[in-house]
């Protein structure tokens, strides 16, 4: 993922980081009894630290936002830098158990999210896993529950692609060789080799420097269509790989809509394209009231606009706060208070499903246009899909 190098300074830095937070746990301890220590992992560094840092924000902004509805209960947040390294978190995670933390949030990387959950279990506390978009995180355990959307929503997002009863198409997967990639391998092929298409993936290693090769390998696979997914930082360079190999031009293209940082790389290739959307901010309707306050509060703190994983942030406070307000401290009736709960988020209503935890919510389809007067491609929303369009399939836990 990262060079060995690099890896072994941010893991002393995120040694660093977890034992100043332990030191901040200890001291709240003797505060007020009706402070709650949550602890918030996160990749403030890493290859996903730019998605960290829009998780980061949106938690920020929905602590504001939730402030004095939590019951009498203060959060008191302890964050922790995981470095987009699923050891680190892990460590992270048992340090602060150890000192006594009743409840687990964050993180954007599937792969370490899957490796909290059994802890929560384990040491029976809450986990609200953040970013994270494997499927295989919903209805692992009911001590976990997850804030964002899930990879099988994503697809479903984009099921409508090819006209009804149409068949025997070829679909390629383009992914990072992750537990997201492999997830949205898995959800592609359920739901469109379900309608009697052939999917096959083209895996390439997190965080590769040279994508030439593999977007070679995709001209040249005969795809029908290419379903697109990636994480990484890299996602520009990988956009300018398949120009350059023409992929865009041969293959038509079905994605996700990353990070803003993303618009002006992809816009040239995706012109008159369909871009799935887990979130921008232009989507919600203007009278909901928990997206206008993200967007001003990143207006006044951030000095920008939410982006893509800023409302997962935001969820995961209003998941707490609810949490601790009809379930107090105890874990069982934290569980039982965030299941069938109906809310408005920044993206609009949204839904716990008691069943598996499935987080269940609208999702977006959008194009990327060029704003002649900025230079800038900016989002335009052609589409809103009501959350009942894009429910996962119920998975019992464990």
């Amino acid at each position: 993922m990262i060079g060995r190098t690099k890896r072994g300074v941010l893991l002393l830095a995120a040694g660093a980081l977890v034992a100043a937070a332990l030191a901040a746990t200890a001291g709240a301890r003797t505060g007020d009894s009706k402070t709650v220590n949550v602890g918030f992992i996160y990749p403030k560094t890493g290859l996903l630290s730019a998605f960290g840092s829009e998780e980061y924000n949106g938690f920020q902004a929905g602590l504001a936002y939730t402030k004095g509805q939590c019951g009498g209960y203060t959060i008191n947040p302890i964050y922790v830098d995981d470095a987009t390294d699923p050891t680190t978190a892990v460590n992270a995670a048992k340090d602060l158990i150890g000192q006594g933390v009743k409840i687990l949030a964050g993180t954007g990387s599937s792969g370490i999210a899957l490796q909290l959950a059994p802890l929560a279990a384990q040491n029976n506390i809450l986990y609200i896993s953040g970013a994270a978009a494997s499927d295989a995180i919903t209805g692992i355990n009911r001590n976990t529950f997850r804030a964002g959307r899930q990879t099988f929503q994503d697809v479903l997002d984009a099921a409508g692609y090819f006209p009804p009863k149409t068949t025997g198409k070829k679909i390629v997967v383009f992914a990072e060789d992750t537990a997201f990639g492999q997830g949205n391998y898995l959800a592609v092929n359920t739901v469109f080799g379900g309608k009697g298409h052939t999917v096959s993936k083209i895996l390439v290693p997190f965080g590769a420097a040279d994508l030439t090769p593999y977007a070679q390998q995709l001209k040249n696979s005969g795809a029908d269509l290419v379903f697109i997914a990636w994480a990484g930082a890299n996602g520009t360079a990988m956009w300018q790989a398949l120009q350059q190999q023409g992929v865009a031009k041969s293959i038509p293209i079905i994605t996700g809509l990353a990070n803003r940082g993303t618009y002006n790389a992809i816009g040239p290739l995706v012109q008159g394209v369909t871009l799935i959307s887990h979130y921008v901010w232009q989507a919600p309707a203007k009278s909901n009231a928990a997206n206008q306050f993200l967007i001003s509060w990143y207006k006044k703190n951030v000095q920008d606009y939410p982006d893509i994983f800023s409302p997962d942030g935001f969820v995961t406070a209003q998941m707490i706060c609810r949490a601790l307000a009809k379930g107090g401290t105890d874990t069982s009736k934290q569980i039982t208070a965030l299941e069938g709960w109906k809310f408005l988020a920044p993206k609009g209503e949204q839904y716990i499903r008691p069943a598996d935890h499935a987080m269940i919510q609208p999702m977006f389809q959008v194009q990327l246009n060029l704003n002649s007067a900025s230079g800038f491609y900016v989002p335009k929303v052609t589409k809103t899909v009501p959350p009942g369009l894009v429910q996962p399939p119920v998975t019992p836990f464990h």
